[in-house]
């Protein structure tokens, strides 16, 4: 379940704002179709971006199914939970769009080699385990990379012959379907490291602890609890991979922004206590910051999010007096980056050293509970 779908959604800003940052499969309504672009055509050797290199694959996947030497390893494996493909032996076809799917994504993602293979296959739910050990044939499906699913007709999924079959998006189907979607909480640390390190080449840092250490500590502003609100998320979407960007401005006036990742918050409608430090005022001017939470689906590309950020935090100057940093930051994010990925979740204005309490979030798409919390000197 994703815990946004905000895309419409409009912040009152000081800067302007683009607008936000069993037998057969339950088809309801929605017939099945023969696929254009059937398994057994030739495949794209370089699908360029997540979106085709990840259909490619699901055909490929669902192609691979006619085999039962190819099937009954890959079935095994989904019993236990997600699958990592490039792990799999495979046929050789298979095995090569792994490949080519693995760097498809990491080069739409702005990551390095070293992330290594992000592309994996889960079950659509944990109901569809017994039917597929009972012998039923899989559908194949990609997962989508945008929460406009919610309002799509239909979710596509391909059978091992290549035909296309339309599924209802608000009903679990009854036949199994096959996920094959980015890893995200593989992808998403290291994405969140070339954020860090893109910002901080680009003069944009976070604040810097060892500096507070001197003068014998700093506040911090703690996160004892968080809920965001439930959504209607068709039942192909995963877990939410949930990031903060934290922002205020160092003592020598320029913006500075730390990441802060938030794996455990994987579903809306859920209340989770955490426990963690959310903002370091250790080298916050005004001992004043903003947080901005984010969902990345699988498409966000890290290093463009990077340079979109500091390009517009660097026109930002200190004029004495504390200007928040929420418009600036969700602004520098292109209109079009709105209808896919990074989503936009929430965020929360001007946090100070004694802020405390529950707080709403400025969209109302959750709340935070947080106190001031001193980290001491080691």
């Amino acid at each position: 379940m994703r815990p946004s779908r905000l895309r419409h959604l409009v912040l009152p800003a000081c800067v302007t704002v683009a607008a936000v940052l069993a037998a057969a499969p339950a088809t309801a309504h929605v017939p099945e179709q023969t696929a254009p672009h059937p398994a057994t055509a030739p495949l794209a050797t370089a699908p360029t971006g997540v979106a085709t290199a990840l259909d490619t694959l699901a055909r490929q996947v669902a192609a691979s199914l006619t085999d039962p030497a190819a099937r009954r390893p890959l079935v095994s494996a989904l019993q236990a939970g997600p699958v990592d493909l490039s792990t799999l032996r495979a046929d050789t076809a298979l095995t090569a769009q792994v490949r080519t799917a693995d760097r498809a994504v990491r080069a739409a993602k702005g990551l390095p080699e070293s992330a290594g293979s992000l592309v994996r296959a889960r079950l659509a739910a944990g109901t569809m385990s017994a039917v597929l050990t009972a012998g039923a044939i899989p559908l194949v499906a990609a997962a989508p990379s945008d929460d406009d699913t919610a309002e799509a007709a239909a979710v596509i999924s391909y059978e091992p012959s290549g035909r296309r079959v339309l599924l209802d998006p608000t009903r679990v189907p009854a036949r199994p379907v096959i996920v094959v979607e980015v890893d995200v909480a593989k992808a998403l640390p290291a994405g969140l490291d070339v954020v860090r390190q893109a910002l901080a080449q680009r003069g944009v840092t976070g604040a810097a602890a060892p500096a507070a250490r001197a003068s014998g500590g700093y506040w911090a502003t703690k996160l004892n609890a968080v809920r965001l609100s439930d959504d209607q998320e068709p039942w192909i979407k995963g877990a939410a991979e949930i990031y903060s960007i934290v922002g205020g401005f160092g003592l020598d006036g320029t913006p500075k922004v730390d990441i802060v990742q938030l794996p455990y918050l994987d579903n809306d409608g859920t209340t989770y206590h955490p426990n963690q430090l959310l903002v370091h005022f250790s080298a916050y001017k005004y001992n004043l910051a903003d947080v901005v939470m984010m969902e990345d689906d699988g498409d966000t590309n890290y290093q463009q999010l990077a340079q979109a950020i500091a390009a517009v935090l660097l026109t930002i100057a200190d004029v004495g007096a504390y200007i928040p940093l929420v418009d600036a930051i969700l602004s520098a994010i292109p209109s079009s980056w709105w209808t896919d990925d990074p989503d936009y979740v929430d965020s929360w204005y001007t946090l100070s050293t004694a802020s405390s309490g529950r707080l709403n979030g400025a969209a109302a798409n959750g709340w935070i509970e947080i106190s001031p919390y001193w980290v001491a000197e080691l």
